[in-house]
């Protein structure tokens, strides 16, 4: 069974606190329960994570290099300004997914560069939690490529 894991960056814990903001309606435990099913739907083990802490990501991204298929990240705010995360996403040796729960060319022009983009297989962004989902598809089809 594909071994992968999900990062997800600063803030991504207030998902669905703000009714009017950007990330959607759904709570940060109803993203990660949609998302565990939909890697048991497809055959994956999954381990989801959050950190407001850049060293702890840095930390799984190394971890993941020796147990995991496959790699989706969300740095959320660092995605614009972490080199650290950069290095570690390109030591890691599978598929990477880079997902954004906005359309982050339609925010700010700070958030127009995304240093993750370089180690990313893809990006998918904009479609709030639709687009983890999508990853999660896109990361079995990677993997099993892979394998094949």
């Amino acid at each position: 069974m594909p071994q992968i894991m999900f990062i997800n960056g600063p803030n991504a814990n207030l998902y669905g606190l703000d009714p009017a903001g950007t990330y959607g309606l759904q709570s940060f435990p109803q993203i990660e329960a949609a998302c565990r099913a939909k890697a048991t739907e497809l055959g994956m083990a999954l381990d989801f994570h959050q950190s407001n802490h850049e060293g702890v990501i840095i930390d799984w991204i190394q971890q993941a290099r020796q147990s995991h298929d496959g790699l989706l990240i969300n740095a959320a705010g660092l995605t614009y300004t972490s080199i650290a995360i950069l290095d570690a996403l390109l030591a890691f040796p599978g598929p990477i997914l880079e997902c954004h729960m906005s359309n982050i060319w339609k925010r700010e022009p700070f958030r127009h560069h995304s240093f993750i983009s370089k180690a990313a297989t893809g990006v998918i962004a904009g479609l709030g939690t639709d687009g983890y989902l999508l990853a999660l598809t896109a990361m079995k089809q990677l993997v099993d490529q892979k394998a094949g």
